[in-house]
Protein backbone atom coordinates (compact mmCIF):
# COMPACT_ATOMS: atom_id res chain seq x y z
CA UNK A 1 0.00 0.00 0.00
CA UNK A 2 0.82 3.92 -0.67
CA UNK A 3 0.23 6.50 2.32
CA UNK A 4 -1.26 9.56 0.57
CA UNK A 5 -2.21 12.57 1.24
CA UNK A 6 -4.54 15.61 -0.51
CA UNK A 7 -4.57 19.32 -0.68
CA UNK A 8 -5.98 21.97 -2.50
CA UNK A 9 -9.48 21.72 -1.72
CA UNK A 10 -11.61 25.27 -0.74
CA UNK A 11 -14.44 27.10 -1.68
CA UNK A 12 -14.98 28.90 -5.39
CA UNK A 13 -17.61 30.54 -6.96
CA UNK A 14 -19.42 28.76 -9.79
CA UNK A 15 -17.07 28.97 -13.00
CA UNK A 16 -13.70 28.36 -11.32
CA UNK A 17 -10.95 26.63 -11.01
CA UNK A 18 -9.36 24.75 -8.43
CA UNK A 19 -6.69 22.23 -8.17
CA UNK A 20 -6.14 19.10 -5.86
CA UNK A 21 -3.11 17.62 -5.24
CA UNK A 22 -2.20 14.32 -3.83
CA UNK A 23 1.25 13.18 -2.55
CA UNK A 24 2.46 9.15 -1.96
CA UNK A 25 4.73 7.46 0.13
CA UNK A 26 6.28 4.61 -0.73
CA UNK A 27 8.71 3.01 -3.54
CA UNK A 28 5.87 1.46 -6.05
CA UNK A 29 3.93 4.60 -6.56
CA UNK A 30 4.37 3.70 -10.54
CA UNK A 31 2.46 0.19 -10.34
CA UNK A 32 -0.56 2.36 -9.40
CA UNK A 33 -3.45 3.33 -10.72
CA UNK A 34 -4.28 6.80 -9.44
CA UNK A 35 -8.13 7.57 -8.70
CA UNK A 36 -10.22 10.95 -7.49
CA UNK A 37 -13.38 9.61 -6.10
CA UNK A 38 -15.75 12.16 -4.36
CA UNK A 39 -18.72 12.20 -2.02
CA UNK A 40 -21.47 14.09 -1.70
CA UNK A 41 -23.56 14.49 1.75
CA UNK A 42 -26.35 11.77 1.79
CA UNK A 43 -24.40 10.32 -1.17
CA UNK A 44 -22.06 6.82 -2.00
CA UNK A 45 -18.75 7.87 -3.17
CA UNK A 46 -18.12 8.50 -6.31
CA UNK A 47 -15.80 7.62 -9.14
CA UNK A 48 -14.47 10.82 -10.47
CA UNK A 49 -11.65 10.03 -12.81
CA UNK A 50 -8.05 7.40 -13.06
CA UNK A 51 -5.02 7.75 -14.56
CA UNK A 52 -3.75 4.04 -15.38
CA UNK A 53 0.04 4.85 -15.98
CA UNK A 54 2.18 7.94 -16.44
CA UNK A 55 0.73 9.26 -20.03
CA UNK A 56 -1.51 6.46 -20.08
CA UNK A 57 -5.15 5.82 -20.38
CA UNK A 58 -7.53 8.19 -18.44
CA UNK A 59 -11.13 7.49 -17.89
CA UNK A 60 -13.59 10.37 -16.67
CA UNK A 61 -17.37 10.34 -15.53
CA UNK A 62 -19.25 11.79 -18.21
CA UNK A 63 -20.72 14.67 -15.68
CA UNK A 64 -16.89 16.19 -15.65
CA UNK A 65 -15.48 15.45 -19.25
CA UNK A 66 -13.90 18.34 -20.39
CA UNK A 67 -13.79 20.64 -17.38
CA UNK A 68 -11.17 18.20 -15.26
CA UNK A 69 -8.08 16.72 -16.03
CA UNK A 70 -5.95 14.54 -13.96
CA UNK A 71 -2.24 14.40 -14.49
CA UNK A 72 0.71 12.25 -12.24
CA UNK A 73 4.25 13.17 -11.88
CA UNK A 74 5.91 9.38 -11.12
CA UNK A 75 9.20 10.93 -10.05
CA UNK A 76 7.79 13.55 -7.28
CA UNK A 77 5.16 10.26 -6.65
CA UNK A 78 2.04 13.12 -7.16
CA UNK A 79 -1.29 13.08 -8.91
CA UNK A 80 -3.11 16.49 -9.20
CA UNK A 81 -6.59 17.38 -10.20
CA UNK A 82 -7.34 20.31 -12.13
CA UNK A 83 -10.94 21.26 -11.72
CA UNK A 84 -12.30 23.78 -14.37
CA UNK A 85 -15.53 24.93 -14.89
CA UNK A 86 -16.88 24.62 -11.21
CA UNK A 87 -20.69 23.71 -10.66
CA UNK A 88 -22.77 23.58 -7.41
CA UNK A 89 -23.05 19.97 -8.36
CA UNK A 90 -19.58 19.18 -8.13
CA UNK A 91 -19.30 20.06 -4.19
CA UNK A 92 -18.09 17.08 -1.89
CA UNK A 93 -15.42 15.72 -0.33
CA UNK A 94 -12.50 14.47 -2.73
CA UNK A 95 -10.49 11.71 -1.78
CA UNK A 96 -7.29 10.48 -3.91
CA UNK A 97 -6.83 6.73 -4.51
CA UNK A 98 -4.17 4.32 -4.84
CA UNK A 99 -4.66 0.65 -6.26
CA UNK A 100 -2.23 -2.05 -7.32
CA UNK A 101 -1.99 -2.18 -11.61
CA UNK A 102 -3.63 -4.69 -12.65
CA UNK A 103 -6.86 -3.58 -11.15
CA UNK A 104 -8.81 -6.42 -9.73
CA UNK A 105 -11.91 -4.88 -10.53
CA UNK A 106 -13.12 -1.90 -13.04
CA UNK A 107 -11.76 1.47 -12.59
CA UNK A 108 -14.99 2.73 -11.08
CA UNK A 109 -15.45 1.13 -8.01
CA UNK A 110 -13.80 1.64 -5.05
CA UNK A 111 -13.03 -1.70 -4.01
CA UNK A 112 -10.26 -1.60 -6.83
CA UNK A 113 -8.27 0.56 -4.29
CA UNK A 114 -6.47 -0.24 -1.19
CA UNK A 115 -4.99 3.12 -0.20
CA UNK A 116 -7.32 6.09 0.45
CA UNK A 117 -6.23 9.70 1.48
CA UNK A 118 -7.87 11.47 4.42
CA UNK A 119 -10.10 13.84 1.88
CA UNK A 120 -10.36 17.30 1.09
CA UNK A 121 -13.99 19.60 1.05
CA UNK A 122 -14.55 20.91 -2.18
CA UNK A 123 -17.40 23.86 -2.02
CA UNK A 124 -19.00 25.52 -5.24
CA UNK A 125 -21.30 28.31 -4.49
CA UNK A 126 -23.71 29.87 -7.07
Amino acid sequence: QVQLVESGGGLVQAGGSLRLSCAASGRTFSRYAMGWFRQAPGKEREFVTVILSSGGQTYYVDSVKGRFGISRDNAKKTVDLQMNSLKPEDTAVYYCAAGPLPLVGSYYSPVSYNSWGQGTQVTVSS
